[in-house]
């Protein structure tokens, strides 16, 4: 069970996110679990839990952040190589064997994805393409991110250049062509990271592959300034539409 930090108070707070937020932090080394809540409560001027819950509880957005910062989201494709090695050779053959192509497996605690997409990379290998493979976990932001399939070059670290060429494709929102005529896109806190000069580009580009009356779905924290002079219209918050 999670061990006391001498704090009612969050004992209290530890228990309601059991029963509102349905996250069990059994098992969690509490004194991390404490710290990560307390910097979270300093970044948003809290003085203490109950007020807190009221505030994660009446607002989406804090709430995942809070999932966020209490589930650790660090994956990586084929992390600890040589197990995945030893699953390749040695396990996933035997089971295939004794059950067949259609073996299934559960991915639990899934994060942004790289784990059921090293299975599935595998199995692909082994000709076992039957294979069911379910994907969890509880922090939605990541699971959309495993949705989307698109990682950062520090998630193929332990993975051969064979497989990255064979099973991935390389890509550039700012030099790649884009498919035209299309209905909608959605790009979300993406270009946040970008430069004012490299945003515009890219909006540009966009609107020239979107059909008139295509729809722009871009992220809660993103605005396009000059979206009259590039050819769009605010439909609600957060829609752009080519005129």
């Amino acid at each position: 069970m999670l061990q006391k930090v001498n704090d009612p108070e969050f004992d209290w707070f530890v228990s309601e996110v059991k029963k509102k937020i349905d996250l069990d932090l059994t098992g969690y080394k509490p004194h991390r679990v404490k710290r990560r809540t307390d910097i979270l409560l300093r970044k948003h001027n809290v003085d203490n839990y109950r007020d807190y819950m009221k505030m994660i509880m009446s607002d989406e957005k804090l709430k995942e952040e809070f999932l966020d910062k209490l589930t650790i989201n660090v994956t990586e494709f084929f992390r600890n190589p040589e197990k995945w090695a030893t699953l390749q050779k040695k396990y996933l053959p035997e089971m295939i064997k004794k059950v067949g192509p259609r073996i299934k497996i559960w991915s639990a605690g899934c994060s942004s994805g790289e784990e059921p997409y090293t299975w599935a990379v595998i199995l692909e290998e082994l000709r076992a393409n039957q294979a069911k493979i379910t994907a969890s976990d509880i922090d939605s932001g990541v699971l959309a991110k495993a949705r989307k399939g698109i990682y950062e070059k520090r998630s193929f670290e332990n993975t051969s250049d064979e497989i990255i060429k064979k099973y991935f494709k390389k890509h550039n929102m700012l030099q790649e062509n884009f498919d035209s005529d299309l209905d909608f896109i959605s790009c979300r806190n993406v270009v946040i990271y970008f430069e004012m000069e490299t945003k515009n580009v890219l909006y540009k580009n966009f609107v020239k592959a979107l059909k008139p009356g295509g729809i722009l779905f871009v992220g809660s924290t993103e605005r396009i300034f000059n979206y009259r002079q590039i050819g769009l219209k605010v439909i609600e918050p957060f829609f752009y539409q080519k005129v």
